[in-house]
């Protein structure tokens, strides 16, 4: 049967004049059952973003909105010395956890391939410093180097290495938040890149084996292509945990020793919840989005070459 110029198929559906087939059909009703939480979604989070980006061309105060500035904020943001500090340690945090959490828990997933006795339970225990709250995860390492009389401090005096303040000392304070970031991170990690090698056909490892491929070759040209669409993947995600990190440094530093382990995250927080210039923090904010999102489309474009090799 025709109506006009299109043929409408035996199992198609008539809408309206036009013709669908059974799959346009389909989307159709399935894109009108999934409309109603679309959009609800989008006024959910389409309203916070909105409102936020009025207040941050705004010169006020918690209470009001104050005088219309503009972009003045955000100059004035690119303009701040300690905008720059923050963006130093929050690089150097990032990267510090994802390289470091995936290093650690692709080894371990590496490690766990092999059966050895008492694997369930090991791979238990890993998972631990993610399972823990964190609250309880910082209140355990400042009991352990948060004064010179703590554990670790103590010890390490004891070998002759001097007194070291772990979370005093600007610079330590920044590798003890980095390390304290890796370790709470690692498990997620492990459970991302386990997945993705039990994925590994055996065959083609085992042959490989027999062929008198070392170990070490076996990971740079096998393992890691194989498991590079899963990295990026972990990567992308770690990325964003690691710049919205607010409870790692607020519970274990707070930000200090003279800001040396403030973040963007933290620093807008305190710049609207302590210094009560919501304009200037969510002006912060809104620099910190624009740069995960640029960081995505391009680790997402690495997702898709390693696809297609």
């Amino acid at each position: 049967m025709t109506l006009g110029t299109a043929k409408i198929d035996k199992k198609g559906t008539r809408f309206g004049n036009t013709a669908l087939s059974a799959t346009q059909a389909r989307r159709l009703t399935l894109a009108g059952l999934a409309l109603p939480s679309i959009l609800l979604m989008v006024a959910i989070n389409g309203y916070p973003i909105l409102f936020a980006a009025f207040q941050s061309m705004y010169d006020g105060s918690l209470l009001n909105w104050g005088e219309f500035v503009g972009f003045g904020n955000y100059a004035e943001v690119f303009r701040d010395p300690a905008f720059w500090r923050a963006v130093r340690f929050t690089v150097i945090f990032t990267m510090a956890g994802v390289l470091g959490s995936w290093a650690v828990g692709f080894g371990l997933a590496l490690l766990m391939l092999k059966p050895f006795p008492g694997r369930a339970l090991f791979r238990v225990l890993l998972l631990l410093p993610w399972i823990v709250p964190i609250v309880v995860s910082s209140m355990s390492w400042n009991w352990l180097l948060a004064t010179p009389y703590s554990l670790l401090p103590q010890a390490v005096e004891a070998i002759g290495l001097g007194r070291v303040m772990f979370l005093a000392d600007p610079t330590m304070a920044m590798i003890t938040v980095c390390v304290f970031k890796v370790w709470i991170s690692y498990p997620f990690m492990l459970m991302i890149m386990g997945g993705a090698l039990q994925a590994i056909d055996k065959n083609v490892m085992e042959a490989a084996e027999v062929d008198g491929c070392s170990g070490l070759r076996r990971l740079r040209h096998m393992i890691l292509p194989m498991t590079a669409r899963t990295t990026y993947i972990a990567w992308i995600l770690m990325v964003f945990f690691s710049v919205n990190d607010f409870p790692t440094i607020y519970l274990l530093t707070g930000g200090g020793p003279l800001s040396s382990t403030t973040t963007l995250i933290v620093m807008a927080y305190r710049t609207v919840f302590q210094d009560f210039l919501p304009g200037y923090g969510v002006a912060i904010s809104f620099i910190v989005t624009i740069a995960l999102v640029a960081l995505s489309i391009f680790l997402l474009r690495q997702i898709r070459k390693s696809s297609l090799q």
